[in-house]
């Protein structure tokens, strides 16, 4: 009987023996059982052992599983464990190759693979993956070079890392490599490790290697390929959807966001996300600087986005998307909100970056909680958080994006969505922009044609009414010469002191004996008298037409018309003059606050700003504070503008930039809702400088500081705008009743127009009750101003006097009207008492007489 070498060397010497022999006796039921059932290879001595029909029986098993639809992982979990089965490896890991942040990285996703271990126990939880760039090991050498790789020992290679045995206490000793590729990208690499009962894998072992990991690659490329399918078609429903939606809303930034995120919530493959949106303001009002300047509130050293704006979010709009659907908009989010308390999107905001993180339990840099945010028990996982930009670079908003809903990180897909998401979003705030752009042009436009309607500019006539150069010169203004026009302006203007036997050099000064024609000289004069025309080279012909546009520029009403703004302007010059507050301004700031003084409520309409806003007027809708006091600013710029009424129009450009900000300044102070703001600001500078025994320290200490010159500048305005309190009597008590009667036509309108009834000082059936209001607006307004101007400087003296005065006079007149009303109320009280006894019918109560 022939032994077993002898056979094997016969059907060596005689191969075509051999095959007629086995194609004889064998096909059929190799075939029959590879097709019926699973091969088992028992012994794994030798792959030797494992014939080319078996061989094909187990390919033919694996490729029955990409008929399947599940997971990548899952697919190629088999092929693992017959790579592992046949190279007699220790165990096999695949490591998925992905990018975050724009820095490719490989993640463990199947791991420590064995011929008999489960699938449940090697796929690695997203929370506990091994994540490490593609520049570090044998592994991220591979990814980088798209060439697998053979390493006989690890030790004799300088590309070896131990960075995942020190993690997991295994010893590598020798490994192969694959990339599975797609087209030029790598998918992943899969991993073999230490070959049982040898030193290294063989190069066969490496070929059988290779010829599964064909076949793992076109099982990855398929599922790749679902998974960009996926990929390009949540983008492509992403921003066909928010597109949609965007150009449905042009008029609210925040509904247009909201109905673009809302609508795309499906696709966006996430459990949560939310949205802050960022308070644009760039530049605070001057107002609001001046405690931070002078030191009485300490400056925000907070974040501040890239182009230098406070990190402020005014909104957060929540989208739950993990069990039932619930969205939640809160308006000035709490510093603990739960999508803000982690800092993430602040520095967002801050840097402008993408900043896609995993595992954030885990971060030490931002502060996310681990347990549950709230009461559904969502607890944060994964993040990605990117900005909204608009067209010009500004950071709009943050979108922050919690949880993908299969547990893995988010990927640099879920980035792409998600930017394009955010980048449209933020371009399509130019729609909003234009859309309010449009509507402001068209307010402006309103408001214009409403002021031509109104006003017209000085005349030719009307000019020769003040300079009569054609009598005088026979010739025009622009041909005289411009000392010789002076001269005459200086001889047609009434003295300083005595301008129809008032003096403009005193507080007490009244307009009421003067003419509108004699009060537009006075105005002349007084700038004649503060030197500044001819030093700033002011046109005599400019300063005329100016000052009587000007006193066109006020409407014919009853109180706020032209002798109020004329009355302005010479307080103004009197707190400067008389009582010597020039000596902290220069004389352009003089100029300019005189100048602004009288302009301070041109073109008034008889209203407030409470009014234009319930009436929804174009001045309201265009301005959203100080409504009347930007009008009147813009009004004054208006005239500026324009080269014939320019009285700075020989100022160089810094010169002029300065003067246009102390109109700012003076005419946004005029409004009394930013009084309070401004009151203790000046009261500290007024205790400051009470001690200060020498003139030039106190000069010194207000003169040198802007901000300080700023701040009693505007309180001068407030005194200026409410100097009729501090008149005489005899005028200050007919100046009430002419502001009394415009309030009373405002509340008529509020009654007639707005279907509202009015509040006491602004209803006529309250006239009686006009004293008791003067001696509550004395009180609760008036008197802090004059009181502390009259301790800051002595010569202001007479202005407190004069209200003191007039307080004593309304007090005596409500206790008049408190007196009337106590005899009627008695009155009325005894004819009760009287109709009740005489009901009674004077018997006693207790016994009757039959």
């Amino acid at each position: 009987m022939a032994d077993k070498d002898s056979v094997e060397k016969y059907l060596e010497n005689n191969p075509q023996f051999a095959k007629e022999y086995f194609d004889k006796k064998l096909r059929a039921d190799a075939l029959a059982a590879a097709f019926t059932a699973p091969v088992e290879v028992k012994d794994t001595a030798s792959y030797k052992d494992v014939t080319a029909v078996q061989e094909a029986a187990i390919i033919f098993e694996l490729a029955k599983e990409m008929q399947t639809v599940e997971t990548m992982e899952k697919s190629l979990h088999k092929v693992l464990q017959r790579v592992c089965l046949i190279t007699q490896a220790d165990r096999v890991s695949f490591y998925i190759c992905r990018s975050r942040n724009g820095i490719p990285e490989l993640a463990t996703s199947l791991f420590d693979v064995t011929a008999t271990s489960s699938y449940e126990s090697n796929l690695v939880n997203p929370q506990t993956e091994i994540v490490f760039p593609t520049d570090l090991g044998i592994v991220g050498f591979t990814a980088h070079s798209k060439k697998p790789q053979s390493v006989p020992d690890v030790k004799q290679n300088a590309k070896f890392s131990n960075f995942v045995d020190n993690q997991t206490g295994f010893t590598t000793k020798n490994m192969i490599t694959y990339p599975l590729m797609a087209d030029k990208e790598v998918l992943g690499v899969v991993m073999v490790l230490n070959k049982q009962g040898a030193d290294k894998f063989s190069a066969e072992d490496e070929t059988l290697f290779h010829k599964y990991m064909e076949f793992a690659q076109v099982m990855a490329l398929q599922h790749y390929t679902a998974y960009m399918f996926n990929v390009e078609s949540r983008r492509s429903q992403v921003l066909l959807w928010s597109a949609s939606k965007v150009f449905e809303e042009l008029t609210d930034i925040e509904r247009q966001f909201h109905k673009a995120l809302y609508t795309v919530r499906i696709y966006l493959n996430c459990e949560r996300y939310s949205v802050g949106l960022l308070d644009m303001t760039k530049e605070k009002e001057f107002y609001d600087e001046w405690p931070v300047k002078l030191g009485d509130v300490e400056p925000y050293k907070g974040p501040k986005t890239p182009d230098g704006r406070e990190v402020i979010f005014y909104k957060i709009i929540d989208y739950l998307l993990e069990a039932k659907e619930e969205i939640k908009v809160i308006p000035g989010p709490p510093v603990d909100h739960w999508a803000l308390v982690s800092g993430l999107p602040t520095y967002v905001a801050e840097n402008g970056f993408i900043c896609n993180m995993m595992n954030v339990a885990a971060d030490d840099y931002f502060t996310f909680q681990k347990e549950a945010v709230d009461e559904s028990g969502f607890v944060i996982k994964n993040v990605l958080s990117l900005p909204i930009v608009n067209k010009k670079e500004e950071i709009v908003g943050i979108a922050t994006f919690f949880n993908r809903k299969d547990g893995k990180p988010f990927d640099e897909h879920d980035e792409q969505i998600t930017e394009a998401l955010t980048q449209f979003l933020g371009w399509s705030v130019l729609n909003c922009d234009t859309y309010d752009r449009l509507n402001r042009m068209e307010y402006r436009k309103d408001i214009a044609q409403e002021m031509l309607m109104c006003q017209t500019r000085c005349t030719k006539n009307e000019l020769q009414s003040i300079l009569n150069t054609k009598e005088k010169f026979d010739a025009d203004p622009e041909d005289c010469d411009q000392k010789e026009m002076y001269k005459l302006l200086r001889a047609t203007c009434p003295p300083i002191d005595n301008l129809n036997g008032e003096s403009l050099l005193l507080f007490s000064f009244s307009d009421l004996p003067v003419s509108e024609m004699d009060l537009i000289k006075g105005g002349i004069r007084i700038f004649f008298e503060l030197n500044v025309v001819e030093k700033f080279k002011v046109p005599a012909e400019t300063l005329t037409r100016w000052m009587y546009t000007v006193r066109k520029g006020y409407r014919d009403i009853t109180y706020h018309n032209w002798r109020h703004g004329f009355n302005v302007g010479h307080t103004m010059f009197c707190l400067l003059q008389t009582g010597r507050l020039r000596k902290y301004f220069t004389d352009l700031d003089a100029f300019a606050m005189v100048a602004a003084a009288f302009c301070h409520d041109i073109d008034h309409r008889g209203t407030n700003n409470l009014y234009q806003t319930k009436s929804a007027s174009p001045l309201a809708k265009l301005h959203g504070s100080s409504i009347m006091e930007r009008h009147h600013l813009e009004y004054s710029k208006t005239i500026m503008a324009e080269e014939s009424l320019n009285i700075f129009c020989n100022l160089q450009k810094r010169q002029f930039e300065t003067v246009q900000h102390l109109f700012d300044v003076c005419i946004i102070a005029t409004d009394l809702a930013l009084y309070f703001k401004k009151r203790t600001l000046f009261q500290n500078i007024v205790n400051a400088a009470e001690p200060m025994a020498d003139e030039q320290e106190v000069i010194a200490y207000v003169g040198k500081n802007p901000i300080r010159k700023e701040v009693i500048m505007a309180m001068m305005m407030t005194g200026c705008d409410l100097s009729a309190i501090t008149k005489p009597w005899e005028v200050q008590s007919k100046v009430a009743l002419m502001v009394a009667a415009e309030f009373w036509e405002q509340g008529d309108l509020e009654r007639t127009v707005l279907d509202q009834t009015p509040i006491p000082m602004m209803d006529r059936n309250c006239s009686e009750q006009l004293p008791k209001m003067q001696c509550g607006f004395i009180d609760f307004v008036c008197a802090f101003v004059y009181k502390e101007f009259a301790r800051f400087h002595k010569e202001i003296q007479p202005m407190f006097d004069g209200l003191n005065n007039n307080r004593m006079h309304w007090a005596e007149l409500a206790e008049v009207y408190n007196a009337k009303m106590k005899a009627i109320e008695d009155k009325k009280k005894a004819e009760e008492d009287q109709n009740k006894k005489g009901e009674d019918g004077g018997k006693s109560k207790t016994c009757s007489v039959s």
